[in-house]
């Protein structure tokens, strides 16, 4: 399940700074080659972890690799209460020069694991050892999944075959700025909120047919039991509702509700 509402990414989406994006997606053009996938592919886990995290955050994201000076982004991160160690992770360092806060856990598998439902646990076990970590990364050098709070939520990026659009979704919530000034969380939030309006708008649309179609079968049939009727029109609006929702599914073809067929279905049926 995606994290994000396609509406909300769009609106950010048209804020980022094209010649940024530009310059970041040459960049990850090139260290994304057909030839250095084929080098990558053969690579185990401990052979490119170093090199993913160059390769994709310091290269493209603008992250900083430990032990550059002023830092952000370190190989190995060490849970709080016992000795197990993330891949790597997001730092913050403002609360001392030597304390280093995880802000995203970064956890990475070689191109052999096909499975990531053991992995994301593993993560998840490392983010929730950091009270300040928000964020949860995971990939097998080719797959790259992005978490928030849920381990079910995720936006997911094939590395190997990513299309420009998806290229700017992922610089967009991926970027130094982006996770520095919690801009994943602030989408979520505004997805939620928009997922909310959208659902009260949809219920009020709702009530609204619901009125104006008993009205109509109650002034075209006035020798019929108001009962009858208000049940007739239930029923007509539960088959309306089920046509469409087989229409975004894909189990009927685009505007069957308008097709003589479906019609004449309702008049079979009584309704």
């Amino acid at each position: 399940m995606a994290i994000f509402q396609k509406s909300v990414i769009k609106k950010h989406l048209e804020n980022l700074n094209k010649e940024q994006v530009e310059k970041a997606y040459l960049k990850f053009r090139e260290n994304y080659s057909p030839a250095r996938i084929e080098k990558i592919k053969q690579l185990k886990e401990e052979e490119y972890q170093d090199g993913f995290l160059r390769d994709l955050f310091v290269d493209v994201f603008g992250y900083t690799l430990k032990p550059d000076e002023n830092y952000n982004l370190v190989r190995e991160f060490k849970n709080q209460n016992d000795g197990r160690k993330a891949d790597g992770a997001i730092v913050t360092l403002a609360h001392a020069p030597l304390e280093e806060k995880a802000i995203a856990v970064i956890e990475l598998k070689s191109t052999k694991t096909k499975d990531f439902k053991s992995v994301t646990g593993q993560a998840f076990g490392y983010k929730n050892n950091q009270p300040e970590c928000k964020y949860v990364i995971i990939s097998n050098f080719q797959k790259l999944r992005f978490y928030i709070d849920y381990a079910n939520e995720y936006e997911e990026f094939d590395l190997f075959h990513l299309q420009k659009a998806d290229f700017e979704l992922l610089y967009l919530i991926l970027k130094k700025e982006s996770i520095f000034s919690n801009l994943p969380l602030k989408l979520k939030e505004e997805t939620r909120f928009h997922e909310q309006e959208i659902s009260s708008k949809l219920y009020k649309d709702y009530s609204r047919f619901k009125k104006k179609l008993f009205t109509n079968l109650t002034k075209n049939h006035p020798e019929s039991n108001k009962l009858t009727l208000f049940k007739k029109s239930q029923k007509l609006l539960d088959r309306f509702l089920f046509i469409l929702f087989a229409e975004d599914s894909g189990l009927l073809p685009p505007n069957s509700i308008s097709l003589p067929t479906t019609v004449a279905f309702f008049i079979l049926t009584n309704y």
